[in-house]
Parts: structure tokens; C-alpha cells; sequence
């Protein structure tokens, strides 16, 4: 039986995520990206099968991609869009000084269900985020629209059959302390056997 100890959890009870429209675009630390990005691929993976990939995006890339990418594709979509509109669409990745791409890269497998996959995809997602913030960085997990698009799906490396993008996770600085928003009540999302 394990004794009693004393965690500290007094980050995991205050973790707040910042915006990526209240970050600021600061180059984030090679070192300390070098650790996030450690960290974040130790989640529970069935069979060690890795069915996840990280993409890394920084400088002059995150220009390119909401140029050729984001923006290009908003305006197809959107042919009436407003200037406003646009300008947003023209530097979303921009909001961050790395973003992370990570994509769902399921494999055939026998005996693994492709749900425990796409969990182990998602663990890497909140790994990540959960040590950027503990580092001090602002990080936020997003998908936005962009993230169900076949053109920045391919762009990133995957294939528009079977892969899919679990989240971009933007790292930057903070502008300001977030807002605690509305939380579960506990007595209303646990329950014991």
C-alpha cells in the first residue's frame, strides 16, 4: 500500500489557459521548447505505436502557412468576408511564437482500437499545454476551423483519409493573467461505484 505524500497540486487546481488573442508572439526558448515538446510525447500510447505526429511552427513558417493556407482558404470559403475578417484570418498563427501541430496518425493494428489512438493524440495535446504553462509560457489548445481543413492537413504532413488534426497548441507570452472562468461542479460530473 502506498503511504501518504504530499503532491503539490496547487498547479493543476489553477491552470488557466491564455488566449491566443492575449498572448504576445515572443520567440519561445529553444531549451525550454526542447523540454515542451519532451514532455509532451510522454503519454500512455497502447502498444508504443506513436499514432501522433508534432509539427512545429515558428518564424517566418507561421506567416507562410496563414498566408498560403488559413487566409487562402477563409477567402474561398468566404468570398463576402468583411476587411476585418480578413485581417484576422491573415495572422492567426502569427498570435503565437510557436505553434504545435499535432496530428492524429492512426495505424493498423490487430488488437488496438483506433480510439485509443486518437485518446493518446489528444494526451499529447493536454501534455503539451499543461507543461508550457507550468514553464510560465501563455498556451492555449485550439482547433478553430482551420484544423478541420484538408488543405492544411496535407500541408502539415498527413493524410486527408485517415488523419486528422487534434489541436494547434500556441505558446507565447502573456498580456495579462487570464479570468477564471465556470468550472464543473464536481458533484454533478463524479460519481462513485
Amino acid at each position: 500500500m502506498m503511504g501518504f505524500m504530499t503532491i503539490n497540486n496547487s498547479f493543476f487546481l489553477s491552470r488557466r489557459s491564455v488566449t491566443a488573442k492575449k498572448m504576445t508572439a515572443n520567440s519561445i526558448n529553444s531549451d525550454d521548447l526542447d523540454k515542451i515538446l519532451e514532455a509532451g510525447i510522454r503519454v500512455p500510447d497502447h502498444g508504443a505505436l506513436n499514432p501522433w505526429k508534432l509539427i512545429v511552427i515558428q518564424g517566418n513558417k507561421l506567416k507562410q502557412l496563414d498566408e498560403e493556407v488559413i487566409l487562402t482558404e477563409f477567402k474561398k470559403t468566404n468570398p463576402k468576408a468583411s476587411q476585418s475578417e480578413i485581417e484576422i484570418e491573415s495572422s492567426r498563427l502569427q498570435r503565437g511564437g510557436a505553434v504545435i501541430a499535432v496530428l492524429s496518425m492512426p495505424i493498423d493494428h490487430p488488437n488496438i482500437p483506433l480510439w485509443e489512438m486518437q485518446l493518446s493524440s489528444a494526451a499529447v495535446c493536454m501534455n503539451l499545454l499543461n507543461c508550457a504553462q507550468s514553464m510560465g509560457y501563455a498556451a492555449q489548445w485550439l482547433t478553430e476551423w482551420y484544423a478541420y481543413n484538408d488543405i492544411m492537413l496535407a500541408k502539415l504532413g498527413g493524410d486527408i483519409v485517415k488523419d486528422k488534426i487534434s489541436g494547434f497548441i500556441y505558446i507565447g507570452t502573456k498580456t495579462e493573467e487570464p479570468n477564471e472562468r465556470r468550472r464543473p461542479d464536481p458533484n454533478n460530473v463524479i460519481t462513485y461505484l
